[in-house]
């Protein structure tokens, strides 16, 4: 069994929601492997220094290194260790989890190559993601899609008597959480008692400017901070539609789990979102910051309760196929052979 060094933002005891690398290494370790992580340190430049750390001190003594791979800062962090991987002569795997990577394989061709191009592979959780690389011609990603334990997932019957809207994500510009608040005005006027509650914690600031945006429109919306999964899901059971405001995504796992939990979506049509949800099929898809369409399909699955419950079932069928009971599979395939 493979000895397995995980480098990521492993930081659910900071202000971050729980990143992939918790979610993946708990189930990697559950298989039987050997898991290291590196980091946990919020601060960027002790983060940055662990890893490496972590890196030249198990380098004999792990057999592959993942690396959760980001589009904006973050991107750096694979870029050092990447290169330091080629050095030690050590096979990784990038792990594609930024929605905006395409711009980073554009804009910075040269670095994107020494990450992506000597990968034993590239994984990619999204079609999109994995068609856009080939397209810029790295020829060794395999899509893994990003996973769930389906049986932690139960639905709920909720009433549609009046929208009661969720919002699941970090507060930062790019997932755009100033729109919630201004989707949320436009229904208000429609459904007065509709509700929206934010989940997450701040990223860069925008918490604070998403609270006055709601204080300055006199808008009573329930800011929940940070919470844990278990949380979250319970709190799920309250609420009756889940709204996606980025304006770059990839396959969120947050997206993913609202499906299971049968909260029919609704969600801007960026990245990879319509490799994951089929508009009109198992949610909705609206352009980038445009409230009004928004706020039209939100009106939609509150008025015909037929095509709502038959997206909520066709979406929940959809990600019962990335259970990790079938992406193991696709795990273990890459890990355990014999590539060098």
């Amino acid at each position: 069994m493979k000895r397995i060094l995980y480098i990521g933002n492993k930081l659910e005891k900071k202000n971050s929601n729980v990143s992939y690398i918790s979610v993946l290494g708990r189930l990697l370790e559950n298989q039987g492997y050997i898991v290291h992580y590196a980091s946990s340190y919020h601060n960027k430049l002790y983060r940055a220094l662990h890893m490496i750390y972590k890196l030249c001190r198990l380098r004999k003594k792990v057999d592959v290194v993942l690396i959760d791979t980001y589009s904006t800062q973050n991107f750096y962090y694979a870029l050092i260790i990447s290169q330091l991987c080629r050095v030690f002569k050590l096979k990784y795997i990038p792990i594609l989890h930024g929605g905006n990577l395409p711009s980073r394989l554009a804009s910075n061709p040269k670095m994107s190559n020494m990450v992506f191009k000597h990968a034993t592979y590239n994984v990619s959780p999204s079609e999109y993601l994995k068609n856009t690389f080939e397209e810029f011609g790295f020829n060794n990603v395999t899509y893994i899609p990003n996973t769930i334990e389906i049986e932690n997932y139960q639905q709920q019957k909720r009433d549609f008597n009046t929208p009661k809207l969720l919002w699941v994500r970090s507060f930062s510009k790019i997932y755009n959480p100033k729109m919630a608040i201004k989707v949320f005005e436009s229904i208000k006027a429609l459904y007065p008692n509709a509700e929206l509650c934010m989940v997450g914690p701040d990223s860069d600031g925008t918490l604070l400017e998403t609270k006055e945006l709601a204080q300055y429109l006199n808008l009573n919306v329930s800011f929940t901070g940070k919470l844990t999964k278990d949380e979250w899901i319970a709190l799920s059971i309250q609420y009756n539609i889940f709204i996606n405001t980025t304006n770059f995504d990839n396959t969120p796992l947050s997206v993913i789990e609202a499906m299971a939990l049968g909260l029919p979506i609704v969600s801007t049509n960026v990245g990879g979102m319509p490799y994951l949800v089929e508009h009109n099929r198992d949610g909705f898809l609206v352009s980038p910051n445009q409230v009004g369409e928004m706020t039209k399909a939100i009106c939609h699955i509150m008025e015909h309760p037929e095509n709502r419950e038959n997206m909520i079932r066709k979406a929940r069928s959809k990600v019962e196929q990335f259970d990790w009971i079938n992406v193991k599979t696709l795990w273990t395939e890459i890990l355990e052979q014999d590539n060098s």
